[in-house]
């Protein structure tokens, strides 16, 4: 196996491991869940992928401790409408599928909270996926764990200009539109608690567009337009503003480099909005 140069392996533990299973991206596939053919085609030993994807683990579990720290925290983890037996799904992209991602946080802190707990988490975040990727996966990645709750968090890879193609976004908006309501009708009609729905992250577009690995460009003001759709949905709806990286302007700390996939204090960020919007629908109820 050839070894690996310090960029090259900077590159994979930052911007592709936390991305990449196999069993999600090709579920198809035979060796989809052998840990020593996806770790061959990372081009790293399975023990060393074991380890890495087992540090970003208990880099999430404690972010969750960090925030059950906080006394806000511990008042909204008393208001959830959870019991401890739900099973929880989450529909999203990158930020979802992160090894140390706001889902995998969310998952540590309801665990380590709630006594006997025996929740199930369902983690169907694929990287890079545009709303239309996650409807064609609906009925296998979210329908048939027949969910008690489901998290949304999708919008961000539609707005792509692509470099040769700058002039158009990859998704035109009306079909985000008709995609994310498709969603939504899916899940109302088949799911008895509202839908969650997590808006976009802003993006940091110098660093986007600075970053030699993408393709593409995201540009605030289309990404806006999807944030407006998402947060006119019914539901419970989460940073419907999109200021949980920053009130007057996303900060730098908040992303990885590539100023689009948000750091582990990003996701933090998105937990307690989720915890909070959470606490809202069991409120009303």
């Amino acid at each position: 196996m050839k070894k690996l140069s310090e960029e090259e392996k900077g590159v994979l533990e930052q911007f592709m491991i936390p991305f990449f299973h196999a069993e999600k991206r090709h579920p198809l596939f035979p060796g989809r869940d052998n840990p020593e053919a996806e770790a061959g085609l990372l081009g790293i030993p399975k023990e060393e992928l074991e380890t890495i994807r087992k540090n970003y683990d208990e880099n999430a579990k404690q972010a969750a401790l960090e925030l059950l720290k906080e006394d806000e925290i511990i008042d909204l983890i008393d208001k959830l409408p959870f019991d401890g037996e739900e099973t929880i799904v989450a529909l999203g992209d990158s930020a979802t599928e992160d090894d140390q991602g706001w889902f995998s946080i969310f998952k540590h802190l309801l665990e380590i909270s709630f006594d006997k707990a025996d929740f199930r988490f369902i983690n169907s975040g694929v990287a890079y996926n545009t709303t239309t990727d996650a409807l064609k996966r609906l009925d296998r990645d979210v329908s048939l764990h027949e969910p008690d709750w489901v998290f949304v968090a999708l919008g961000t890879f539609d707005t792509q200009r692509l470099n040769i193609a700058q002039q158009r976004t990859l998704i035109p908006l009306s079909e985000t539109w008709e995609n994310l309501n498709t969603i939504h009708e899916i899940l109302e009609e088949q799911v008895e608690n509202p839908t969650v729905w997590i808006t976009p992250t802003p993006v940091i577009s110098e660093l986007l567009s600075s970053n030699p690995i993408y393709e593409f460009t995201i540009q605030s003001e289309d990404l806006e337009q999807v944030r407006q759709l998402v947060s006119g949905k019914t539901g419970g709806i989460v940073d419907p503003k999109g200021i949980r990286m920053g009130e007057d302007e996303p900060k730098a700390w908040n992303y990885l480099t590539d100023g689009l996939h948000p750091s582990l204090s990003g996701h933090i960020n998105t937990v307690r909005e989720v915890l909070r919007t959470l606490a809202e629908i069991q409120a009303k109820s």
